[in-house]
């Protein structure tokens, strides 16, 4: 491994460059939820040089931020971390649960993670990924980005929605079922996050329900062949370099016990088209009604965060990063030290496990090519 390179930086106090010699990481790991921290394991049994940058002020990833009443028997399942068990599907919060796991793993295996880090841009200098943050900056010979979704929730913008005087929250804010108790509540959206809203408000508070196209529900079993199928659907929008739809997206919607009290109120039958203007009190339908409502929650999904990688020009012209075999890979094609996990087919607990391995196995193959020395593993 190199000793280090030249990085020149401007003493503003003397309006002068020094010079400073930084050390070059083999990879450098950017989140630490579950893909992250699966990547960084995984590197580590390579014995590859790497160090974990995560925005967060504690272990945990996005699952830290999740409502109080969200608990493990809620979720749809946390897959286990390599090498370790699963938490207890259990009745413990989740927003707990899950942080206490990452952070006895992270401990556990020694990951060297670094918190907290907010990059905001990477680019190349001469070669070398410039991982560039308010607290600092870090050169790598290659990067594995694992920054999920949370951090960029979705918002679609609906003609007078700032005229609202009612409550707008995203599922990003939503502050338990208790929070609506006796409020009008639309819910915007079509996916997993909605069925499980109304199935937590229906039975304390009036609902209604808004999607831009009819749900697709799924009545047969989902069995390991049929997630195969829709993880499938996925990797051909990533191989064709499309801008990734969730899992969920292609496997149809389905209800758990939970949500059956809410189906017999009728909460999921009565499901409205999308409203075509919002007003200060309410929503007004295409055909000019009016529907009087005190809060609008948008169960509108999240986008990659992958905005700091934009001086990499990783974006095919179909608006994507396009990864390597066939979208079922982690490298990106326009850039092969890039490695994507949490992103396209494996933005889900067990495909983000794997798809770590595939990342450190990736990087390990970009830094043979670079003539740099690395373990078999």
């Amino acid at each position: 491994m190199d000793p280090g390179r030249v990085l020149a930086v401007r003493n503003n106090d003397a309006d002068r460059c020094v010079q400073i010699i930084v050390s070059i990481l083999d990879s450098l790991v950017i989140g630490a939820g579950q893909a992250g921290l699966s990547a960084s394991f995984h590197l580590s049994r390579l014995g590859i040089s790497h160090v974990v940058l995560d925005a967060d002020e504690r272990p945990g990833g996005a699952w830290q931020h999740r409502w109080d009443a969200l608990t493990m028997r809620d979720v749809h399942g946390v897959a286990e971390l390599p090498a370790d068990s699963p938490p207890p599907r259990d009745g413990a919060r989740a927003n707990v649960a899950v942080p206490e796991y990452f952070a006895a793993y992270e401990q556990e295996h020694a990951l060297p993670v670094i918190r907290p880090v907010h990059v905001d841009r990477v680019h190349d200098e001469e070669g070398v990924l410039v991982v560039h943050a308010p607290e600092g900056v870090w050169t790598t010979r290659t990067l594995v980005n694992a920054t999920g979704t949370w951090t960029h929730p979705f918002l679609p913008h609906f003609p007078g929605m700032e005229t609202f005087v009612g409550e707008q929250l995203h599922t990003v804010d939503y502050p338990g079922p208790e929070h609506f108790r006796g409020k009008r509540v639309l819910v915007v959206g079509g996916g997993a996050s909605a069925v499980q809203f109304l199935g937590a408000l229906a039975p304390i508070t009036e609902t209604l329900w808004v999607t831009r196209r009819p749900p697709v529900w799924r009545s047969d079993d989902f069995t390991p062949e049929a997630g195969a199928a829709a993880v499938a659907l996925v990797e051909q929008r990533v191989a064709a370099g499309l801008p990734p739809e969730s899992v969920v997206s292609v496997t149809g919607l389905m209800l758990r016990p939970q949500e059956r009290e809410a189906e017999r109120l009728g909460a999921y039958a009565d499901r409205r088209p999308l409203f075509s203007q919002i007003e200060p009190d309410g929503v007004r339908w295409a055909d000019g009604a009016f529907e009087r409502v005190d809060v609008i929650l948008w169960a509108t999904g999240f986008r990659p965060a992958i905005t700091h990688l934009a001086p990499l020009h990783l974006r095919s012209a179909a608006g994507g990063i396009q990864l390597d075999r066939d979208g079922r890979g982690t490298t990106a094609v326009a850039d092969h030290r890039v490695q994507l996990v949490g992103y396209g087919p494996s933005a889900s607990t067990i495909g983000a496990n794997r798809a770590g391995r595939s990342a450190a196995k990736g990087v390990q193959r970009a830094l043979r090519t670079a003539g740099v020395g690395v373990t078999s593993g």
